[in-house]
């Protein structure tokens, strides 16, 4: 604590921190970003840009979660109350392409003698 006396300082208000502004990257820019990533990772960043999921809401996707009919994904347990997104069109042969790979990299491990993992009745139905 300062003994001297500085009436000056009186006026003096805190000065506010300053707010982050997010970076947005242009159309162009997310269009060059998404067409130098493949494979999963591509998928994945193409599924964040063109559903607004979060990082892990479309890491905990599940494949009976996909409602390729009415191309529509809901997101449970996400941050705040359940809600349901859009599927870009665009996407929907490349998730059901993953999908089948999946599906098939699963079948080789059950033929090799690897764990078996139940999957529910409801992704048959998606396919």
């Amino acid at each position: 604590m300062l003994i001297v006396d500085l009436p000056w300082m009186d006026g003096v208000v805190p000065a506010k921190r300053a707010q982050r502004v997010p970076t947005v990257l242009s159309r162009a820019e997310v269009t060059t970003l998404l067409a130098l990533l493949e494979g999963r990772s591509g998928l994945i960043a193409s599924l964040l840009y063109g559903t607004g999921m979060r990082l892990m809401e479309c890491l905990r996707l599940r494949v009976n979660d996909v409602d390729f009919g009415r191309c529509e994904i809901p997101i449970r347990d996400g941050k705040g109350k359940d809600r349901r997104t859009l599927l870009p069109r665009a996407l929907v042969e490349p998730v059901q392409m993953e999908i089948q790979r999946v599906r098939v990299m699963h079948s080789v491990d059950l033929a090799a003698g690897f764990c078996e993992i139940c999957l529910a009745h409801a992704s048959v139905r998606n396919m």
